[in-house]
């Protein structure tokens, strides 16, 4: 498939997969907020990567929410794929599954919109392809995705103008 055709969502889709460990969580035993933030940030910086098959740096991230624990000896899967592109943005989706092993029950713990800008060789923000949604979700996310970028832009130019 050709870039100005765009790319396939599942293309960029990146699974990161980790156990919970004593060091990862806080004295209410769940995962510190932050270490899971970063291997969130990893994983979405990775899909992007893949999507725009260059460089690429955090821009923003929004509509973290935390909706559910997650427990020391709990394994998690970073699910990440790339929901939207703008000219040299990326709209990145990250989903934070928790499963406890010994029930196997599996729920979701966090969710977030990440934004990168793809970098050409002179560190300089450059076009990336479109995305090509495929199932219902990466579909809902691609169709509300114009949406927040909207709501981003708005946040961006309230705070320049309180500066």
């Amino acid at each position: 498939m050709s870039d100005r055709q765009g790319r396939l969502i599942r293309e960029s889709r990146t699974v990161m997969t980790q156990l919970i460990f004593p060091s990862d969580t806080n004295h209410h035993g769940t995962m510190f907020g932050g270490k899971l933030m970063e291997l969130m940030d990893k994983a979405a910086a990775i899909a992007s990567m893949r999507h725009a098959r260059m460089a690429t740096v955090t821009v923003s991230t929004d509509s973290l929410e935390f909706v559910a624990p997650i427990r020391l000896g709990e394994v998690i899967e970073v699910e990440a794929f790339i929901s939207w592109t703008h000219r040299s943005s990326m709209e990145v989706y990250v989903k934070v599954q928790s499963e406890n092993v010994e029930s196997g029950e599996r729920k979701t713990a966090v969710t977030a919109f990440f934004t990168f800008v793809a970098l050409g060789k002179d560190g300089k923000p450059t076009p990336v392809p479109p995305v090509i949604p495929e199932s219902e979700e990466e579909i809902r996310l691609h169709q509300t995705a114009p949406e927040r970028y909207e709501m981003r832009l708005q946040r961006r130019q309230n705070k320049r103008s309180h500066t």
